[in-house]
């Protein structure tokens, strides 16, 4: 599943057996201008047991991970249902419902997609991306996983390399994190 509201990143999420991979680039774009290179779109939430990645404005992509954070504080770590009522936050709530971010968030057994529109998604073959190079990332991340033994790493490594050579939007400093177990 891939999704291109939004463009000036790419961020990949891949699951492969007991490790979950999330990549993202670091260009950040006004108009055709790049003016950061190493800017960090992945991080880590909830004592790290949580990561993010978000594509679209920055402020408000940092809004949605505290609120995301917030939802598992009072919902225990649950990464399901913290989602699932963030999402409808953001559908419902006047101020939430202008924000222009979308995220991906993983844990140790399920990848979501979120979206404005109150979308919780979770991919049926453990690849999902989003921002500008999310087609490429996610073509390349999906033949490598059918058709390599390469690693989780790897694989998410060698599609974002793909996706930085052909969006323009997207570059090769990447923020790479993972959770294995």
């Amino acid at each position: 599943m891939t999704m291109e509201l939004f463009h000036g990143t790419t961020i990949l999420a891949l699951r492969k057996e007991n490790t979950v991979v999330v990549a993202g680039d670091g260009q950040v774009t006004l108009g055709s201008i790049v003016t950061k290179h190493k800017a960090k779109k992945v991080r880590r939430i909830y004592n790290d047991k949580i990561i993010t990645g978000f594509a679209g404005a920055t402020a408000d992509a940092l809004t949605l991970s505290e609120k995301l954070e917030e939802k598992l504080e009072r919902y225990n770590g649950s990464l399901t249902r913290a989602c699932v009522e963030l999402a409808r936050d953001w559908r419902t709530d006047k101020y939430l419902r202008r924000l222009e971010a979308m995220m991906i968030a993983v844990d140790k057994t399920n990848t979501y997609l979120l979206s404005g529109n109150g979308d919780v998604i979770e991919p049926d073959e453990g690849v999902i991306s989003i921002g500008s190079g999310s087609t490429a990332a996610h073509a390349a991340a999906v033949a490598l996983l059918e058709n390599t033994d390469f690693t989780a790493e790897q694989i998410v490594r060698k599609a974002m390399k793909i996706a930085g050579d052909l969006c323009v939007y997207t570059n090769h400093h990447i923020t790479l994190e993972q959770i294995t177990g």
